[in-house]
């Protein structure tokens, strides 16, 4: 399974001190069918916790999931800050993600390759870059 995050979550989870290793144990939750909620059209919620604290502490983030394929993550939030997606902001995601999750897998190679996306790392504990 590839796991991918856009350039603006690489902000928000280095700001927010989140390791790709909270980001993957997300992705596997996702994966064996534990999933905070499915928005529908491959965009569900998933909860990551914050180093240190439970997950319902921590943020919600948005993933762009094509199951046993592909997990981008796209965009993040703490509860404190916004309470929840608003209805266009839904389905602006849910539109994205008809987008991406369609690409060819040379065509997600390309966006790697521009920075447009990047790899979740496998071995390192930390968020780089």
């Amino acid at each position: 399974m590839r796991i991918l995050k856009n350039k603006w979550f690489q902000r928000f989870a280095k700001k927010e001190n989140l390791t790709d290793a909270s980001l993957r144990e997300a992705v596997g939750r996702a994966t064996s069918g534990v999933v905070d909620a499915n928005l529908g059209a491959g965009v569900i919620k998933q909860r990551v916790a914050r180093p240190g604290e439970a997950k319902a502490k921590g943020y919600r983030t948005i993933i762009f999931f094509r199951k046993g394929a592909l997990a981008i993550f796209v965009f993040g939030f703490s509860k404190s800050k916004k309470s929840n997606l608003t209805y266009r902001e839904e389905n602006a995601f849910k539109e994205a993600a008809k987008h991406l999750l369609s690409l060819p897998e040379i065509s997600i190679d390309t966006l790697v390759e521009n920075g447009e996306l990047i790899e979740v790392s496998e071995n390192e504990q930390e968020v780089s870059q």
